[in-house]
């Protein structure tokens, strides 16, 4: 099985990167090429899609950044974890939890991602 710890942080890192094309080979690293991501607010298909999806939250909550919140919990080829968004230390203004499938190749094949704690509009 996959070191479940080092993929998850692989994944918050391909979330945390500003820079278009550093994200871009982040995702190729972590993702599958026809990766799916769906959480309630976008669906997703593909590298480029993906990428763009993440460049959009980090436009709508620039200075924010993910970080895990407690230990990704796997078994065979599934993983779910916690996380939060977050300035710095400070109180996290986002949290949900993501299940990710793990491919044969080690890397993540399938996303879906929860919201358990989002701002007020």
């Amino acid at each position: 099985m996959t070191d479940t710890t080092t993929l998850v942080a692989g994944y918050l890192a391909a979330w945390n990167e500003t820079d278009a094309a550093a994200r871009a080979k982040k995702v190729a690293e972590v993702f599958v090429e026809e990766i799916e991501y769906t959480d309630p607010l976008a669906s997703v298909h593909g590298h480029d899609e993906l990428s763009a999806l993440i460049g959009g939250a980090q436009a709508q909550f620039a200075g924010l950044t993910f970080r895990l919140a407690g230990e990704p919990d796997a078994h065979h080829d599934v993983v779910r974890f916690t996380w939060e968004l977050a300035a710095g230390d400070a109180e996290a203004l986002v949290v949900g939890f993501d299940v990710a499938l793990i491919a044969p190749d080690g890397r993540i094949g399938a996303v879906a991602g929860f919201l358990d704690k989002v701002p007020a509009m």
